[in-house]
């Protein structure tokens, strides 16, 4: 069934004008259709938002990387964890904390 946009009456699949008002209904059908694939492409991809955030975070997390690895070990008289840092742990952390945050947005997201 096909809902008229104008007054919301209900018609056939193949029907181009709406029974009741006379409104084209062909471009009703092709608005839900492209709303339905955005909706589709959003809940996939998870959302156009999501791949600034994780691109924020690669970035991030090499340059933490670089700071300690070719700058703050090479300075003299810091304390010794800075020295001992082993940074490789923080990577896992921090995918599964944005595993988490994903998974919280998708539940959240289906309400």
């Amino acid at each position: 069934m096909t809902y008229c946009p104008k007054c919301g009456e209900k018609n056939e699949d193949d029907a181009r004008y709406c029974n009741s008002c006379g409104a084209p209904l062909t471009a009703a059908r092709r608005d839900y259709e492209k709303e339905r694939e955005d909706q589709c492409e959003e809940e996939c991809a998870g959302g156009p938002r999501s791949a600034p955030i994780i691109w924020g975070l690669v970035v991030v997390l090499i340059g933490l990387w670089i700071v300690f690895e070719f700058g703050l070990k090479n300075i003299r008289g810091l304390p010794a964890w800075v020295y001992e840092f082993g940074f490789w742990w923080f990577i896992p952390a921090i995918i599964g904390i944005a595993i988490i945050i994903t998974g919280i947005r998708m539940i959240i997201r289906r309400d």
